[in-house]
């Protein structure tokens, strides 16, 4: 009876991740849609330099921000399925975190503000610039709200903040604050968006669980919160880090033109990226009840699936944009193109730290220290890698688009090593195999790479528009028919019975 019960849930748990996963793919989608109209502007109009200098402070902003945020991201989930005593219930839980974030923020936004070195590592800013700043609060609340509905399996919210109304405010704001504030339009484009994000999130937020009531923020429950939670916040940084340490690296060594064309690359090659992150706060419910009742095998079992449905995912993603990678880079302006290089190692990247990131969501739970452990040495390889890039590309006299290559090279290489010894590392505690290889992904990239390479031979607007989907055709027929089994399929599917 007990068996029928667990594998009941166990329907119902891939039930859940399989709808998160439809909607992450529409996300995408969505994201794709509006993620080109802002680099065609960005790199057209603003041009590379302006984009490098407003890459450099975005990714202070943002680090920042997630620290703030002390791992709500993941940790609000387990809070919410003990159930910590809070008089308010569930909302009064939620805004512990917010009051917590948003005074962490302002603090670091204050810093930021009469300390800008480190966002504009080159030097070169305005006043206007360094109001980017007023980000900060915003982006660290809208991570703890967007969790918030994550633990009530609602991911709709996400996708709307996310993936519609985030890109298209800065691709629209960025459009028009051009022609009237050129010199930091960039900035203020970014400032809105998060604003407009926050505020999507925060109209879903009060409509589920409501204003907090009877909330009482009692100090030694805030401290007690905060100091359960830093190990999980300085494992999100570490591990948002990783995508972000090469452009802080880049900042030091390589011109801001160079660094706006990698920041290109890597927003294209991030598109696939949010597939696999966007299913991490639904894993987050299921892992933190499958552990309540001790049942690891379901948790493996899990993680394994999740895994193989991304890799998969982001491999057909990888190669639709990777093999026409001259074309897309091409599209945000001619001087663009000498990144196609780092485009594909980026590309590649994203496709190896899946396994990483799927086990993650597990071990912050089970292991959290260890974790953190692995992911500060996966930072440090990261960095001591592209620091030796760095070093090589001044030995050898190239040129600072080879600088960007070895970063991209750099990164991959750190986060398959932290795939390998994470998933390692969950097998062992849940006594179950971890693994979300299967051959099939070769049989489905073969036959796509041959699609891919003679669609290169077409016009390039031929090679976006045949080419592209074409790869996605070839590389879903395979899989799809040698890869995916039943318990695959229920991914495309409305219901499970």
């Amino acid at each position: 009876m007990t068996g029928a019960v667990n594998g009941d849930k166990s329907q119902e748990d891939i039930a859940a991740l399989a709808k998160g996963g439809r909607t992450n793919f529409l996300g995408f989608l969505l994201r794709l849609a509006a993620r080109l109209p802002f680099l065609f502007i960005a790199g057209r109009l603003y041009g590379a330099d302006a984009l490098g200098r407003f890459a450099s402070a975005l990714v202070v902003v943002e680090l920042v921000s997630l620290v703030c945020s002390m791992g709500e991201k993941r940790g609000l989930a387990q809070r919410l399925s003990d159930g910590e005593d809070n008089e308010g219930g569930e909302a009064s839980l939620v805004a512990d975190g917010m009051l917590v974030a948003f005074v962490f923020a302002c603090c670091a936004a204050l810093f930021l503000y009469f300390v800008p070195a480190p966002l504009f590592p080159s030097g070169e800013y305005s006043n206007i610039d360094r109001l980017i700043v007023l980000a900060i609060p915003a982006y660290a609340m809208t991570e703890i709200v967007l969790a918030a509905q994550a633990y009530k399996f609602d991911i709709g919210t996400t996708v709307r903040a996310r993936a519609v109304v985030e890109p298209w405010t800065i691709s629209i704001m960025a459009g028009i604050l051009f022609f009237t504030i050129p010199e930091a339009g960039l900035s203020l484009a970014y400032i809105a968006s998060i604003y407009a994000g926050m505020l999507t999130g925060l109209w879903s937020f009060l409509r589920t669980y409501g204003l907090p009531k009877a909330w009482n923020p009692h100090p030694m429950r805030i401290i007690k919160m905060i100091w359960r939670a830093f190990p999980l916040a300085v494992a999100d940084a570490i591990e948002w880090g990783t995508r972000r340490v090469d452009i802080l690296i880049l900042g030091f060594f390589a011109t801001p033109a160079a660094v706006g064309i990698y920041y290109v690359a890597q927003q294209v090659a991030s598109l696939p990226q949010k597939l696999k992150t966007s299913f991490e706060p639904i894993l987050g419910p299921v892992i933190t009840r499958n552990l309540k009742e001790n049942n690891l095998p379901a948790i493996a079992a899990q993680v394994c699936q999740v895994g193989f449905w991304i890799i998969a995912a982001q491999a057909g993603i990888a190669l639709a944009l990777g093999i026409p990678g001259e074309a897309i880079m091409g599209l945000v302006g001619p001087g663009f193109v000498g990144g196609t290089a780092a485009l594909a190692f980026l590309l590649a990247a994203e496709v190896v730290a899946a396994t990483a990131v799927v086990s993650e969501a597990a071990l912050v739970y089970v292991a959290r220290l260890r974790n953190l452990w692995i992911s500060i040495g996966t930072i440090v390889l990261q960095a001591g890698l592209t620091y030796s890039a760095m070093l090589i590309v001044d030995a050898y006299g190239l040129g600072d688009l080879y600088r960007a290559a070895g970063a991209a090279i750099s990164l991959m290489i750190a986060l398959g090593f932290a795939s390998l010894v994470k998933a390692w590392l969950l097998s062992r505690i849940l006594g179950a195999r971890v693994n979300n290889w299967r051959w099939a992904l070769v049989y489905a990239t073969a036959p796509a790479v041959i699609v891919g390479y003679l669609a290169t031979y077409l016009p390039e607007w031929a090679e976006l528009l045949v080419g592209i989907p074409a790869i996605l055709f070839t590389y879903g027929w395979v899989i799809w028919h040698r890869g995916f089994g039943p318990e695959d399929r229920v991914l495309f599917r409305k219901s499970v019975t």
